[in-house]
């Protein structure tokens, strides 16, 4: 399943020296489980487990959106993705 509204979306990894271009629900699922590993965030973990519980096209926005919220208020979201427009 491919992410709605936009193409992809770029992310930093903390601790990664690349960009991560997000593209598919699949590419959003693994990104959040490495996040989960180095950071061991509450929020992150309740965050993964929605995502692998989503079973619906609205469970999986909603997921990639919290996704999208998480990164923006950590600053790791990277400016240039088409997905900033849709922030809320």
């Amino acid at each position: 399943m491919f992410l709605p509204r936009a193409d992809y979306l770029d992310a930093n990894l903390p601790g990664a020296s690349q960009t991560v271009r997000i593209a598919s629900f699949y590419d959003a699922n693994v990104f959040v489980r490495r996040w989960v590993i180095r950071d061991k965030d509450p929020v992150l973990k309740a965050l993964l487990r929605d995502m692998g519980t989503a079973n619906s096209f609205a469970a999986t926005d909603s997921a990639i959106l919290r996704l999208q919220q998480a990164l923006a208020s950590r600053g790791l979201l990277v400016m240039t993705s088409p997905l900033l427009n849709a922030v809320p």
